[in-house]
């Protein structure tokens, strides 16, 4: 799995959004931010991640995916 091309991948979906992917395995964590996520409940979030993923989650090149999702105000109120 190479994550450069989720991290492009991830970039390309969630456009204008700071994403940043590692990865133990078949297991990816994702952290990504940005006004996209405004006013979407955290299902939402995560739906819009997984969308770019479906593929390789349904190949079993990614097993598991945590996922972070934060608007802009949200990062930096952390």
């Amino acid at each position: 799995m190479d994550l450069d091309v989720i991290g492009t991948r991830l970039r390309g979906e969630l456009s204008d959004c700071d994403v940043q992917v590692q990865a133990e395995g078949t297991h990816l964590s994702v952290v990504a931010v940005g006004a996209l996520f405004e006013g979407l409940r955290p299902v939402q979030r995560q739906q819009r991640v997984y969308a770019a993923l479906k593929d390789l989650i349904a190949a079993g090149d990614v097993h598991a995916v945590n996922i972070r999702t934060y608007t802009p105000a949200e990062w930096q109120s952390r």
